[in-house]
């Protein structure tokens, strides 16, 4: 079942198309996004405007990675450190308190209830990207059979 072609593909395209979705508003607008980090009061100041213009490409090159099958292994190993990432970033924001909508598709706030949305929604996505890690399944893949 893990290496099923038709499967993996439709992971393959959940899991790419969302990462390529949620980069989208964090490129248009990377001053809202460094807000939405900010709340979250995990990052030093003088990092919070790097990784909001960086850390949106890395997720749409990833994405992109994943449903094109270009350098696909490298998408996925990215897709599942980032998903780590922000799971332990809302399970810290929960432990703490701090009210918070995770700032995935669009710019975070105060937001009562919602962290823990999108912590179920993150553990639902790592699921689905430990599946495209563990899948050896190559079919519909620019990249071929290569591993």
């Amino acid at each position: 079942m893990i290496d099923n072609d038709f499967l993996t593909l439709l992971i393959r395209l959940t899991v790419g198309i969302t990462f390529v979705y949620a980069s989208y508003y964090k490129v248009v607008d990377p001053g809202a996004f460094a807000r939405s980090i900010w709340y979250y009061h995990m990052v030093p100041g003088t990092l919070i405007n790097f990784m909001a213009l960086i850390l949106p490409w890395i997720e749409l090159l990833a994405g992109l990675a994943i449903i094109f099958g270009i350098q696909y292994r490298g998408g996925v190993l990215l897709v599942n450190l980032l998903t780590i990432i922000f799971i332990a970033a809302l399970s810290s924001a929960i432990y703490r308190g701090i009210s918070i909508d995770c700032g995935c598709f669009k710019a975070s706030e105060a937001s009562a209830g919602s962290a823990w949305r999108s912590l179920w929604f993150d553990i639902g996505l790592i699921v689905l990207c430990l599946q495209l890690a563990f899948s050896r399944s190559r079919r519909w893949m620019v990249s071929g059979a290569r591993a």
